[in-house]
Order: structure tokens, then sequence, then C-alpha cells
């Protein structure tokens, strides 16, 4: 009887800190924990007595990769609460800045942080080393999405310009207007980078998976839409809660998001993917068929691809808002406090990120709760990382190592979005 054990202290190329541990018997699978160490930062109870108008630039502090998420899903349940209901030209507006952030974390994760992977690189410098075409092209679409939410939102981290209601100033259609050539390269680029990276080396594994993101019959959807899966499920952004819930274990300081009726489910890009294949620009459809994917892809490890695709679609989606652009008059609406309970969810490059927001009769916040979506894909991961460990026993410790933190890599785990919890309990026996 052999034994073996696969322990990794840090995961590298991840945002945030977190650990990998698995145990081997003979060829039997024991223990496969993900485990999160970055200490809880109890954004929640920090919500706590502040004005429900704080809640939006508190919570981008949540993450400098994905800020406008945390923004427009505070601000969409701060304004369920509070009967705001914006003007479609605020909504355009949120949707262009929104695919900023889709732009430049996706080509940030797939061409810096995943790519190496796949060409058995440590990492982007190398990549550079070997193809320096490949990280100019990757850089500079990055800068379009920066450069999308810098004109939107005055910067291009946690960005100042957005607030609850719309906007404290609205984008001259002129900056607007100049965005347009770089979104029409980054369109083609994005495709070429799509087609490039289907030629990677991708290993064989294929999940069962209930995918679940937000659901629109007319757009891809970002901010709009109800939530729902491949699986039937349906329900409204008031009803999370009544389908999802979190539990804490004791090898992680992030809750683990789980569904009634499922041990775990996924949520980002191939989830979106899923459920909204035919909301894609034809054109995007036609990149996932050249780069072999079907209207469905459950090999995670393709979700490389999926990304590059997502960012081809975020170009052309910008390009076309802002051929688009109107100004909003007025660029942001505003409500008489009142109590209330709001629910917000959009969905940020990496899944759908839920709030809830309880507010007294001043709109201050009662309480609150967010639900990231690398909490939500915790179980997710280590059971997706158990069926790739059992497909490659053969591999010496060291290739199964690489193998895990791929593994691990296809998620893109924004692992301080996933430590904030409000309340930990222990329960020692």
């Amino acid at each position: 009887m052999t034994e073996r054990t696969i322990k990794v202290d840090a995961l590298a190329r991840v945002e945030g800190e977190g650990a990998l541990y698995v145990r081997l018997r003979d060829r039997t699978v024991e223990a496969v924990e993900f485990r999160i160490f970055e200490p809880p930062r109890f954004f929640e109870a920090l919500l706590r007595g502040r004005p429900a108008a704080d809640a939006p630039d508190i919570t981008s502090r949540i993450c400098g990769i994905c800020p406008i998420a945390y923004i427009m899903s505070a601000s969409e349940a701060v304004e369920d609460a509070l009967g705001i209901a914006i003007t479609p030209e605020i909504h355009a507006l949120r949707r262009m800045i929104y695919c900023g952030e889709w732009i430049q974390s996706h080509v940030l994760h797939a061409a810096m942080l995943h790519a190496p992977d796949f060409l058995g690189l440590p990492d982007a410098i190398e990549i550079a080393r070997a193809d320096p075409d490949l990280v100019r092209t990757a850089l500079r679409l990055k800068k379009i999405g920066n450069s999308l939410m810098e004109v939107i939102g005055g910067r291009a981290v946690h960005p100042v310009n957005t607030r609850i209601g719309g906007f404290f100033r609205a984008p001259d259609r002129d900056r607007i207007a100049a965005l347009i050539p770089e979104l029409e390269w980054g369109a083609a680029a994005a495709r070429e980078l799509s087609l490039a990276f289907a030629r990677f080396d991708f290993p064989q594994d294929e999940g069962d998976y209930t995918f679940v993101s937000l659901v629109h019959p007319e757009v891809y959807p970002i901010l709009e839409g109800r939530i729902g899966s491949n699986r039937g499920l349906d329900i409204a952004k008031s009803e999370f809660g009544d389908v999802f819930h979190e539990t804490h274990v004791a090898r992680s300081n992030a809750l683990h998001g789980h569904m009634r009726g499922a041990e775990s489910y996924m949520v980002g890009p191939l989830a979106r993917y899923a459920n909204n294949f035919d909301r894609l620009p034809e054109v995007c459809r036609q990149t996932a068929r050249e780069a072999g994917l079907g209207p469905i892809e459950r090999n995670p490890f393709k979700s490389i691809i999926v990304r590059m695709i997502e960012v081809q679609f975020a170009c052309l989606e910008a390009l076309r808002l802002a051929r688009a652009y109107a100004a909003p008059v007025p660029a942001h609406l505003e409500a008489a406090p009142r109590a209330g309970e709001g629910f917000g969810c959009t969905e940020a490059p990496r899944g759908i990120c839920h709030h809830t927001y309880v507010l007294d009769d001043e709109a201050r916040i009662l309480s609150a709760t967010i639900v990231p979506p690398t909490s939500q894909n915790q179980p997710q991961i280590e059971v997706d990382l158990r069926r790739v460990i059992e497909a490659a026993l053969d591999l010496d410790d060291a290739a199964l190592q690489r193998r895990c933190e791929q593994a691990i890599r296809n998620y893109d785990p924004c692992i301080s979005c996933a430590t904030h919890f409000l309340k930990l309990t222990v329960e020692r026996v």
C-alpha cells in the first residue's frame, strides 16, 4: 500500500491566497481540499449602519480586478430597495463600462495567468520571450477594457463616477466615439486569440455540470435577466436565497456555495455560454464553431477559449453601444429614503455576484449579504479536482501537481472576493 500527498502551500497565478491538499492511497483519492487561508475581510459587517449610497464604493474595494461587478450589483440592490427604476440610457452606459471589466479581466487571466499552463511555461514573462506578439496583442486588448472603465468611470481601477441611480456625470460623446477604432481592432484581435488558444493541447476531461447564470431571452446577459440553469432553474433575483445557501467548512476562510438539490454548481463563462449561446452575435458563434466548440462546453480546461469569445463579444457590444451612445439626461435618478429590502445580481467575469441589503427608514443598511462567484464555485472546483486526479493517477507528483493547479485556474478564482463573510461559528467535538 502506497500513499502519495500533493501539497501546494501557495497557489500561483490566482488572485488572493489559497492552497491545495491532495492525499492518495494506492489508486484511491482519499482527500481533495481547496484551502483558502486568506483572512476574512468582513465587508458585510463594514456596511452595517452606513448610508445605502455608500454600498457601491465600499464593496468595489473587495476586488481591484472586478470592481464594476460589485458596484453594479450593490447599486441594483439599493435601487431595488428604494424603488429607483433607471433609464435605458443609464442602463446602456452601465452595460458599456461592464464590457470594459470583462475585457480587461478575461484577457489578464486567459493570456497572462492561464495560457502558461498550456504552453509549458512558468509565467507570462516567458511567453513574452517565446511569443512577444501574443503578449503585445493581449496587453493592447486589456488596455481597451481599462480605457472603457476610465472614460466612463473616471479611472480604470475603482471608478469614481458611478453612483446609486446612475452616474455623477455622463461622458462626452466625443470621448465615447474615440474608443470606437480600438474596439473595432479589439473584436478582431479577440477572435484571433480565441482561435490561437483553441490550438492548445487540452487534457481530456468533461464534467456533468449544473450551469447557473443570468439568462435573458434577447441579449447575452451582463446586468439583466433572471437566474437560470441548464437543468430548468428559472427564478427572479429576489428568490436567490430560496434556492442557494452557503456553509462554512473548517479548512476554508470562505463560505462554500450550494444549490438545493445539487451538491455543487458552476458559475462563470462556461455557464453563461451554455445558458445563453443563442444570444451571442453570430460572429462570436462562428468563432466558437471554428474553435471546435458546440453550444455547450463541458471541458473546463477549454474555459480559456470561452473567455476569449466573451472578450470578442464584449468588444462588439461596447462598439454597438458606443456607436448608439446618447448621454443620459439626467445622469442619475434620486429617491427619497425609505425602509426596504433589495436584491441585485450581475455577471462578474467569474460568474454571478449577488447582493441583498435591508435598509431602515433613513436608508441606512441594517444587514448585507454578498455572495461572490468564487465562493459559489469552490465545491465545484473540488469536484473537478477529484475527477481530474482520478484520470491522471499515472502522472508523477510534479506533473500531477501542475495538472491540479491548472484545473483550479480554469475558474480564475478570486480568493479575496470570497473571504468576506459575516459570521464564523465553529463547533468542536
